[in-house]
């Protein structure tokens, strides 16, 4: 009897629920027709991830079988890497960018580099990896760079070193750490440029607003630019009970990454209490009316197609669809405006 073909990559790949939709892999439809602009894959191995950080879904000592893991609260079921091309050289236009998110696994480095290659020699649209800096040293960035990735992505996620232990490191008998994530940030702007390295924070996991406005505005001074998310418990996991962040905490957030990349506004002109709330945005009322009406600074931020708009916007991978969101993978409308205008200064709870 012949031996089972193990369905690993880099001839097999996960692919997001919202990828699945986009490229006709699956049927449904997107609330608000919300469009996912970016092919989200995710290498796969039986073993799965070795890594076990506290929030994540594909935690090491999350309950389950891998290939049964949700990733950011939605499934990725598995497909051929052959179909996915195919369906992505045959995807609506607004498919601008492939992303391979990589997981911590001592064959991932090989065979990223595999499909980062087949990606770039079988289909047209740019390539970004969102790397784990872990299992790579700088010479594997620039590889990646050769293979055809124009854009990586780094996932500090926590906004404070010992954050960053708590829920990566020792703190769950993680592999990662702090001075290894920001040294790769760091050697990946030098290998891909400013402004194509682009940094994952989470908002919700003990810091301060204050404390991510300073790692924000740090970061884009290096030359990276803040790709935000909000906690959203995955269940089963570690941090299952944890409460997303208070929105209007997320929107006075997102609005300081507006400010602070788009506005030239820095952390030292705003003005924050003793909590650490934002309480004064360094702009007056009305001109700040102004921009929170452009809905733009709510809208999610990733990495970029070769137009410059965002093609990496996760259609309701913060929360669940609704009024309320924690990134809008649209322009919100005139009620969604509405309701944040009515929030977004309120301090306390959710």
């Amino acid at each position: 009897m012949s031996e089972r073909i193990k369905k690993e990559s880099p001839d097999y790949v996960r692919i997001s629920t919202a990828t699945a939709l986009s490229l006709g892999l699956m049927r449904g439809r997107f609330y608000r027709d919300a469009k996912n602009r970016c092919a989200n894959l995710l290498v796969h191995y039986d073993k799965g991830c070795m890594a076990n950080c506290a929030y994540c879904g594909l935690a090491r000592k999350r309950a389950g079988a891998y290939i049964k893991k949700s990733f950011i609260m939605v499934e990725w079921p598995l497909f051929p890497m052959d179909v996915v091309i195919k369906a992505i050289n045959e995807a609506p236009d607004y498919v601008r960018r492939t992303c391979i998110s990589m997981i911590t696994n001592g064959r991932c480095k090989r065979d990223t580099f595999t499909m980062t290659e087949r990606l770039k020699t079988e289909t047209t649209i740019p390539i970004s990896i969102l790397i784990s800096p872990t299992i790579l040293k700088v010479e594997d960035l620039r590889t990646l760079q050769e293979k055809g990735a124009d854009m990586i992505g780094v996932a500090v996620d926590l906004a404070t070193p010992e954050l960053f232990d708590m829920y990566r490191g020792k703190g769950v008998s993680g592999p990662h750490t702090w001075d290894k994530y920001w040294q790769t940030a760091r050697d990946g702007i030098e290998i891909f440029g400013k402004k194509n390295v682009g940094i994952h924070l989470m908002v919700g996991m003990g810091e301060t607003e204050r404390q991510m406005v300073s790692i924000m505005e740090e970061l884009w001074n290096l030359g990276a630019v803040n790709h935000l998310f909000s906690f959203f418990a995955e269940p089963d996991s570690k941090l299952s009970d944890r409460k997303q962040p208070p929105w209007p905490t997320y929107l006075r957030i997102q609005l300081a990454r507006y400010l602070l990349e788009e506005e030239s506004i820095a952390f030292s002109d705003m003005g924050f209490d003793d909590d650490g709330h934002i309480i004064d945005f360094g702009l007056p009322k009305d001109e700040l009316v102004t921009i929170i009406n452009k809905g733009v600074p709510f809208m999610t931020g990733g990495c970029v197609d070769d137009k410059g708009d965002v093609a990496c916007n996760r259609p309701f991978g913060n929360c669940l669809p609704g009024e309320k969101q924690w990134n809008y993978p649209y322009l919100p409308n005139s009620s969604e405006l509405e309701l944040i205008r009515e929030n977004i200064f309120k301090i306390g709870p959710n």
